[in-house]
């Protein structure tokens, strides 16, 4: 186990500054100009070659301190022992304690008796004996150690570790400890006969790492240990076996290899079971089940590099049955959605003025109505641009892109574009800001399959207008006031969207406050905004000299013409879009939030709202987070709302209550009925806090429903301990 260091230290600190002032002992007559020794009395005794300090001995060398009550140094044995209230401080703030203590010159052995030290990241340790024996390993005598802060009046800790011996073996430079025991408010709670782990500073090492466990009604009880195995100073494996009471073991391994050019990992697993419920009763066929998460990232040249991102797993519920974490990290240039699968090679560069990347992509479904047919490859993608600085005469960039996207079953396109953007900004007398742009665009499509049997299609694509704003600022004594009235009007292509072109990255986009003053209001490539547009908006901001603020902004979008090519929840769909807004205030700790809203344009309705809040004030200490999308803007003319909460009250000055809910307000459909709300994850709890250690029981049930998994309940028990690590389960947040 590699959490408890602190422990093995001691006998390594324990005679460096004796050794020092055994080199160069001194009264205040200097025999060596690096130490200083002083004391109420030296007596120098030529005919026993020793040097005596008596009183108030206060040797320092090389910033180290040493203090004793009496100090002898041997001149012919080259020693140096040091009795009575011994206190050694370093100049990283490590204070050592001890009541006697005698070495040679050479550090080749010594002891110490009554021996304590304090570390700089509050670590306390004490040990009756240390000694070092001339094969260079040190060995301490009955240790005990601590993270908490301790008072005169209270000699038990929140937790403290106890060992009969701890030796460090320089050689190897390895910790062995015998007879440990972890004990809690005095309680021994787990004991380790032996462990041994590589010292913190030297080269890594292979061994076991600390478990995990715990329990749940899909698993029942569950115990993981994994080893770390050092394959060389560039490379590692982490093996770690997961045995469960209700279903059979798993094998987990985590691999990670450094190049002179790159990294890559992997994590994958494998078992071989049947199918079970969130009860753990098994159903099917036993099989090999398994995943694979693997990433690699080169350099090719200082501007370019490559890389890929795979993701693979025998079946859809298998990272969810096991709790199996990475589902979505980011693995290359591209970021997966929840519950899809993304496989990716790529290749980037960039320096000034230019950027470029090409990605081959594949996607494969976890959710229960995936078609992975109907999922497009794309091989490829590619994108390229090119930014010009003309000075006085604006910015301007150069860019093209293609995209093969292919299906099993379904349309197939081949998308090759190229575009040409302009911009200037200028302050008109007055303090107008005026920025005229312009941007034009040529698109062209191979395609296959199509409902209209159409083989291509091709348009060009222009937008031309400015965006005008006048800042208005109020410096004030104690708030500084800052509002912006904003217009664009653009001028652009008229029906820009062939019905022929299928609809690919555009099937989520919103617009919003963000892109209120965008010259073209979608994103993408497959739908363009066109006609004549005008966005009207005002942005306010308050900051307060005492470093609160206040920033709102809203506004609204006007076209010649609607466009039936986008959809209700894409806002662009109508002659005029719905009200778009945010709000954002910071009050330091107390309270900060920020929302964003989408009004009806009609009856100022809330058609969406993304609320959140974060708090930190007298007990409480807390986020919220709110939305809701109104029936009326979704496909499935249905509400989709949901509240996520995560927090903790202080009823003491160390007892806390834990508290977190994901809650699906307003349900799904679970066969052929509509589900009520409920809570995706509910967790209640109680935890404990002091300055050295965490303690924190909590319940947590999950009502989440997919096929065969349903309901699940776990009961978790997570400690932390100052300077040793965590233990337990991992609690999300």
């Amino acid at each position: 186990m590699r959490y408890l260091g602190p422990l093995a230290w001691l006998a390594a600190l324990m005679f460096q500054p004796a050794a020092a002032v055994a080199q160069a002992p001194t009264e205040t007559l200097e025999l060596d100009s690096q130490v200083v020794l002083t004391a109420d009395s030296i007596l120098v005794d030529d005919a026993a070659n020793t040097v005596t300090a008596i009183g108030n001995v206060e040797a320092v060398y090389q910033g180290r301190v040493m203090r004793a009550d009496r100090l002898v140094y041997n001149r012919v044995s080259d020693t140096v022992r040091a009795t009575g209230n011994i206190v050694i401080l370093d100049p990283d703030g490590t204070q050592r304690f001890a009541d006697e203590i005698e070495t040679d010159a050479n550090l080749s052995d010594g002891y110490a008796v009554g021996f304590a030290t304090r570390m700089p990241n509050g670590g306390l340790a004490t040990a009756q004996s240390a000694v070092r024996s001339p094969d260079g390993s040190n060995a301490l005598d009955k240790v005990v150690y601590t993270s908490c802060q301790m008072c005169e009046d209270d000699t038990t800790p929140t937790w403290s570790l106890r060992a009969r011996r701890a030796v460090l073996d320089e050689s190897s430079q390895m910790y062995s400890y015998t007879d440990t025991v972890l004990e809690v408010a005095g309680i021994p709670v787990l004991y380790l006969p032996y462990f041994s782990h590589p010292d913190p500073d030297s080269e890594r090492r292979s061994g076991f790492l600390a478990p995990d466990f715990g329990t749940s009604s899909k698993l029942g009880l569950f115990y993981q240990q994994p080893y770390y195995w050092a394959i060389s100073p560039s490379q590692d494996l982490t093996i770690a076996p997961k045995i469960m009471a209700n279903v059979n073991p798993l094998l987990e391994m985590d691999y990670r290899k450094r190049f002179w050019s790159g990294r890559t990992q992997a994590s994958f697993s494998f078992t071989n079971d049947r199918d079970f419920d969130s009860d753990g009763n098994k159903f099917g066929p036993s099989e090999w089940r398994g995943h694979f998460f693997g990433s690699g990232d080169f350099d090719i040249a200082p501007e370019w590099r490559w890389g890929f991102g795979i993701e693979q797993v025998s079946d859809d519920l298998y990272t969810r049955r096991y709790d199996i974490e990475g589902e979505n990290e980011r693995r290359g240039l591209y970021y997966g959605q929840p519950l899809r699968l993304l496989n990716q090679v790529f290749l980037q560069g960039q320096s000034d003025g230019w950027y470029a990347d090409a990605s081959l992509i594949t996607l494969e479904g976890l959710r229960e109505n995936d078609a992975d047919d109907t999922f497009p490859s794309a091989l490829p993608l590619f994108y390229a641009e090119r930014n010009l600085d003309f000075g006085s005469y604006g910015f301007a960039k150069l860019s093209g892109s293609t995209a093969f996207l292919t299906r099993s079953s379904g349309v197939d396109t081949q998308r090759a574009s190229v575009a040409a953007e302009w911009s200037k900004t200028q302050i008109l007398p007055g303090g107008t800001v005026f920025s005229p742009f312009a941007e034009a665009r040529f698109d062209h499509y191979a395609l296959n399959d199509t409902p209209s049997n159409a083989d291509s299609a091709s348009r060009g694509l222009y937008t031309a207008g400015a965006r005008l704003s006048y800042p208005l600022i109020r410096p004030g004594p104690t708030v500084d006031l800052l509002i912006e009235p904003t217009l664009m009007l653009g001028l652009g292509s008229s029906a820009p969207n062939d019905p022929d072109i299928p609809v690919e990255d555009s099937l989520f986009y919103e617009f919003d406050e963000s892109s209120l003053f965008e010259a073209n209001g979608a994103a993408g490539y497959d739908l363009y905004e066109g006609g004549q547009r005008l966005s009207a908006g005002l942005s306010a901001t308050a900051r307060w000299k005492n470093g609160v603020s206040l920033q709102a902004m809203g506004g609204r979008r006007w076209r010649e013409s609607g466009d039936s090519a986008f959809t209700k929840a894409s806002n662009l769909r109508d002659k005029s879009s719905d009200w778009v807004g945010g709000l954002s205030a910071d009050f330091g700790r107390p309270l900060s939030f920020e929302t964003r809203v989408r009004l009806d344009k009609d009856d100022l309705s809330v058609n969406r709202v993304d609320a959140s809040m974060t708090t930190d004030w007298w007990r409480l200490q807390g986020q919220l987070r709110y939305y809701r999308i109104s029936k009326d803007i979704t496909e499935t003319g249905l509400d989709d709302e949901g509240v996520a909460i995560t927090g903790q009250v202080r009823v003491s000055d160390e007892f806390f209550l834990v508290y977190a809910r994901q809650r699906d307000i307003s349900g799904r459909f679970i066969g052929p009925e509509r589900q009520s709300g409920r809570d995706l994850r509910h967790v209640f709890g109680v935890a404990y806090e002091d300055d050295c250690s965490r303690f924190e029981i909590t319940f947590e049930r999950s009502e989440a429903i997919d096929r065969t998994l349903g309901a699940n309940d776990s009961l978790k028990f997570r400690f932390s301990l100052k300077t040793l690590g965590d233990f337990g389960p991992e609690t999300r947040s």
